[in-house]
């Protein structure tokens, strides 16, 4: 406990020092030194930080850097990076400023959404979520060559090019695992390189002369969800050296003792129990479709988006992600894109039935192109969940869509998507299925229009009390000016909660 609280006292003296939380962009280590992305370097004291009872010294290159020495910079680092979390977090939200009522009360209720979001097992959800979200653009870009490849294969077209596209496209998810386990370590508070290394078991083809529990193991066996299992424990047995092991030895010791503590339960325990979990949720999946599709497309559909609210969406990440690895698609996504597809519907209602709010149908105007793509959150924070009603009508409208979409799936039309993040109209480059290329883009579209059409019409007929259409279906005439900056703050908004938080997932 004493050297914790020295660890964590040095970090402490440290952080004021280079200009507090709010002025560190980017934390990373070495062998010896603490190395930082400041924002201002103007806001550093070198001299008191080179008082500081371990700071060996300070460089000032392209990150500043601030000798510790080898097993010390590993203990003070973690404290360093909850320092600065801590301090960000503590740190009051800007005001938001706006001239729409409407736009100030989902403003509102998308800020007490979040805090109620802060509980445990949400953040734990948003921790596996930052695990997976750095993985999407490589997902999407690998999703989009692979269904290129596929259209090519099936023209028989550019038969030299295929197999380098091919290859383009595999190589990712050949090695997710790695990828998974340096995040899910990063994320935990252990050194990322170190759960890759973990993870890199998992993938390595060797394990195929290697028995467990009766069995042969085969490379790659456990995916995903075992290279996040020996990364978290790749973490903790990490923590526990850091803990015990002499700083003089700290170097050589605890990497030693991680790789193979980890390793030896990776092979034999955590390869086969992540295995059998991976196979029953692909198992399950399919089950459920081809089973209950029409019933379980509507129930997803429909519920997504309170999902979402809750804070409970981020579950299915590594569940979708299992699902691309061992079937090459994901049957989900496109049934829980049917959400965005309500929504789109139902602010095309409200603009009708609204005639007279020029600033409501200013906001739908500018946020619809967005939701045809897939984001939502303009239309939802914006439109449909400030009015209240609405909100539930385009929940009706997802699950009619969800439940066109998992009919087919119950017929033997499977529909999947080969990555996550986008949705509505941008899914379409990302489809495949079991039926060809036409047959799956046709069922999607399909989808699409009926939770178009059902959101239109359940808000259209019953999103609006009579009290609701009186308080809303009034003229307003704002001040051009402030009406511009008020629209140009809502995409820009709009845009960045996009980037952190991919639409259908």
């Amino acid at each position: 406990m004493a050297t914790e609280d020295k660890n964590r006292a040095t970090a402490a003296a440290i952080l004021p020092l280079v200009g507090g939380a709010a002025n560190v962009s980017s934390i990373a280590h070495c062998m010896t030194r603490l190395r930082l992305g400041l924002h201002d370097r103007s806001l550093v004291d070198d001299e008191a930080l080179k008082a500081v009872p371990a700071v060996m010294g300070v460089v000032d290159d392209d990150t500043y850097q601030i000798v510790l020495g080898p097993g010390t910079v590993a203990r003070v680092t973690p404290e360093f990076e909850r320092l600065v979390e801590e301090g960000r977090t503590s740190e009051d939200p800007a005001p938001v400023h706006s001239a729409e009522e409407l736009a100030d009360k989902g403003a509102a209720l998308k800020a007490q959404q979040k805090a109620k979001n802060a509980t445990p097992f949400k953040l734990f959800l948003r921790k596996i979520a930052n695990i997976f979200v750095p993985l999407i653009p490589a997902l999407i870009g690998c999703g989009i060559i692979a269904g290129l490849n596929g259209l090519l294969v099936n023209l028989g077209w550019l038969p030299s090019v295929t197999p380098a596209l091919a290859a383009m496209a595999s190589g990712f998810m050949a090695l997710i695992a790695v990828f998974v386990g340096y995040n899910t370590a990063k994320e935990f508070g252990g050194t990322p390189i170190l759960g890759g290394a973990v993870a890199a078991i998992i993938v390595f083809p060797g394990v195929a002369n290697i028995e467990a529990f009766g069995q042969t193991l085969s490379p790659g066996q456990g995916g995903v969800l075992g290279a996040l299992g020996a990364a978290v424990l790749a973490v903790y047995v990490e923590k526990w050296c850091r803990r015990w092991v002499p700083e003089a030895l700290d170097v050589l010791v605890t990497p030693t003792l991680t790789v193979l503590i980890s390793g030896l339960v990776t092979i034999f325990g955590l390869m086969y129990v992540a295995g059998e979990v991976s196979s029953a949720i692909g198992t399950f999946a399919d089950w459920l479709l081809s089973t209950g599709g029409a019933g379980a497309g509507f129930l997803l559909g429909g519920f997504f988006l309170p999902l979402v609210m809750l804070g409970l969406h981020q579950a299915l990440i590594p569940i979708h992600t299992t699902l691309i690895e061992q079937q090459g698609f994901t049957v989900l996504l496109p049934i829980l894109a049917m959400a965005g597809a309500g929504q789109v519907g139902a602010a095309a209602a409200v603009y009708l039935r609204l005639p007279r709010n020029e600033s409501i149908r200013k906001t739908i105007r500018s946020a619809m192109p967005a939701g045809l793509l897939g984001v939502g959150e303009p239309l939802i924070y914006g439109v449909s969940l400030p009015l209240g009603r609405p909100f539930i009508t385009a929940c009706v409208g997802g699950a009619f869509g969800g439940g066109f979409v998992g009919l087919f799936n119950q017929l033997g039309d499977s529909v999947g998507s080969t990555a996550i993040g986008p949705s509505g109209w941008a899914l379409f480059p990302l489809l495949d299925g079991n039926h060809g290329l036409g047959s799956t883009i046709a069922i999607y579209a399909g989808g699409l229009l009926v939770g178009y059409v059902a959101g239109f019409v359940a808000t259209y007929f019953f999103g609006f009390s009579k009290a609701l259409l009186d308080e809303f279906n009034v003229s307003q005439e704002p001040a051009p000016s402030t009406v511009a900056a008020t629209g140009t703050a809502a995409a820009s908004g709009s845009g960045d909660t996009a980037a952190k938080e991919p639409a259908g997932v």
